[in-house]
């Protein structure tokens, strides 16, 4: 009997979904490997098998899929946080952190609150009132803001006014700290969340921690970590650690038999919806003067990501506010640099052709358009600009790449497909439908290279593979999230094995 680890030479009895699949015979399949790629594709029963042989009975192959946006230690600590996605106000919020558990290190710490949409506001004086001399930390949705209470604020050596929330770079920070935790403990976290990612069908992702990640993924590599295959980018307060390190963009790190890879270098330049900190062009419905921040001169962008490029790293930029994805174009074409826009929410008419002009991929996150739908209509109603414009720019030959950014929303690329593809969730009417996408760019989209360079599935493609129970180019939206991945292959050695 066959188990994780075990190289697989033949896939047996399958069907292909996916790039490639419309030059593999018709019906079903044996999927030959060897050397940790496609060997070849023949109808089912017409070769001998060879080596190990996994029978896929009749399932669906489908290209290993990749998260391209994931902040690996701050998801995978989401377990030992407290979930606070069910509150309904900020009263309601601070009356669930008084009965939050305590951690080891004696902190309560809760998770993915909204308070975009809240009657009441987050204070100082709220939360202490429910929380009393245990430091408490309320980390939003976006990451972008922290609530926190006096024993926090004391704790952490910060200064509080009276709404008891910090954003942008000082929420960062806290974030940071909360995530330093013992290596063991993190290691171990790391270790099931990629066990778990693999379960439903990941090879890889791109982590985005805001930390020095090389030190951290030499660690685990050196513990035996190798169910996943890891793009780490940098930021730029650790470019010049970088370039000094010889880290170079795609370049594997050493140990890691080519597993774990150099990255791009992230840079954050404006805020984001759920805090009210993107930079638009428009303010905010009910904020006047509220137009969000640019973290960063836009010559400071500029000069970072000119000496990334000269360093070969590629860059990827958080822009979510129009005027961000404006700016961040306007760096790609001045500096000549390669990478991508994260998230690209809210985007010029004008700007979405520019995508695929300069060769700039758009990361984007489906399921963020869904859990923003209600905040997008209520405080971007007097924008002029596309919101989560998907289809506008896979239709302006945009490089997609679809992702998480998890802990922002869970580590699920069919969840992922099927916001992307149906635009609806829970039963609601489909928002905003015309940006609907199909399904083989969602798929495509999953993939490592993106839509504009999918995985496929034919000889000579590395053997990234998962087999799943349905086929994803015709599955409605309740069987795309229901997919259930019965093996996952990792140039032909299996992470997952249902």
């Amino acid at each position: 009997m066959i188990g994780p680890g075990a190289e697989i030479g033949t896939i047996t009895g399958g069907r292909l979904a996916g790039p490639g699949w419309e030059l593999a015979p018709p019906g079903p399949v044996d999927v030959f490997l060897e050397h940790g790629r496609i060997l070849d594709i023949a109808p089912a029963g017409v070769l001998a098998p060879r080596g190990v042989v996994l029978d896929a009975d009749g399932g669906f192959v489908v290209p290993g899929l990749w998260d391209h946006h994931v902040h690996v230690m701050q998801w995978s600590l989401v377990a030992q946080r407290q979930h606070l996605d069910i509150a309904e106000s900020a009263a309601h919020a601070a009356e669930i952190m008084a009965w939050a558990p305590v951690l080891s290190d004696g902190r309560r710490v809760g998770t993915g609150f909204r308070d975009g949409l809240w009657a009441d506001a987050p204070s100082l004086d709220l939360l202490d009132a429910a929380t009393g001399a245990v430091p408490t930390y309320l980390i939003n949705s976006d990451v972008h803001s922290v609530w926190m209470n006096s024993a926090a604020f004391e704790r952490e050596a910060m200064t509080a006014d009276e709404t008891g929330v910090v954003r942008e770079e000082p929420a960062f920070e806290i974030s940071r700290r909360l995530n330093d935790v013992d290596p063991a403990v993190g290691d171990a976290a790391v270790a099931a969340m990629a066990a778990e990612a693999a379960s439903r069908g990941v090879v890889g992702i791109v982590d985005l921690d805001m930390a020095w990640n090389a030190a951290a993924w030499e660690r685990r590599v050196a513990g035996g970590f190798d169910t996943l295959r890891v793009d780490f980018g940098v930021y730029p307060e650790d470019l010049e650690r970088a370039i000094t390190e010889g880290l170079r963009s795609g370049a594997a790190l050493p140990g890691s038999g080519g597993l774990v890879r150099m990255g791009p270098l992230k840079i954050i330049t404006d805020g984001s919806l759920g805090t009210r900190t993107a930079a638009c062009s428009r303010h905010y419905t009910g904020e006047p003067g509220n137009t969000g921040v640019l973290n960063y001169p836009l010559t400071e962008v500029r000069a970072l990501m000119a000496r990334a490029t000269g360093a070969g790293i590629s860059c990827a930029i958080h822009a979510i506010g129009d005027v961000a994805n404006s700016a961040a174009l306007d760096a790609f074409a001045a500096t000549g640099a390669t990478g991508t826009i994260e998230h690209a929410q809210l985007v010029a008419h004008a700007d979405i052709p520019r995508f695929a002009r300069l060769g700039v991929a758009a990361s984007v996150q489906p399921e963020h358009a869904l859990d923003d739908r209600d905040m997008t209509d209520a405080m971007w109603r007097d924008q002029t600009a596309q919101a989560y414009p998907l289809r506008a720019l896979a239709e302006a030959g945009a490089n997609l790449r679809l992702g998480s950014d998890a802990p922002v929303a869970r580590l699920d690329p069919w969840a992922a497909m099927a916001s992307a593809v149906y635009r609806t969730r829970d039963g609601r009417e489909p928002w905003r439908p015309d940006e609907r996408i199909s399904a083989d760019i969602a798929l495509a989209a999953s993939t490592r290279g993106g839509s504009g360079a999918p995985s496929t599935l034919a000889p000579g493609s590395v053997a990234d593979l998962a087999v799943c129970d349905r086929n994803p180019l015709d599955a409605d939206e309740w069987e795309m999230r229901a997919t259930v991945v019965s093996a996952t292959l990792l140039a032909g050695r299996l992470t997952h094995l249902a």
